[in-house]
């Protein structure tokens, strides 16, 4: 079985505060709405981050940016997959999860509502 993907959004790890955050407390970090961004970039501010080694997967999430796309199905398209944070519910639009897949960090969204981001009303077009 193929799962489709849908490119959503590219997340970038800073540490400066970033305009409009909103709190992950599952992660314990910030993001801004990638759907505000021209180009579909999310910040990411993360509390602390924990000390890992850096050749893991797990060092790369925290660190390096990932690459996100929108799912129907998490459950399928996790399958086989080598999960290294999640699944969770950061908000009420949906739940994610993020892979390492070809050495990079990739995150699924499962939205159930397009229509907000974090509570407050967002645009939502297709990248």
């Amino acid at each position: 079985m193929s799962i489709e993907l849908q490119f959503d959004h590219i997340g970038i790890p800073v540490e400066e505060p970033q305009p409009t955050e909103f709190w992950v407390p599952d992660s314990k970090c910030w993001v801004t709405n990638p759907r505000t961004h021209p180009q579909r970039i999310e910040y990411l501010r993360f509390k602390e981050k924990p000390e890992l080694d850096p050749t893991s997967a797990e060092w790369k999430l925290w660190n390096m940016p990932h690459v996100a796309y929108r799912v129907d199905d998490l459950e399928a398209a996790i399958r086989g997959e080598q999960v290294i944070y999640g699944p969770f519910e950061p908000a009420e639009f949906g739940r994610v999860v993020f892979i390492h897949q070809h050495g990079l960090v990739v995150e699924f969204l499962q939205y159930s509502d397009t229509d907000t981001w974090f509570g407050e009303p967002t645009p939502w077009t297709p990248a």
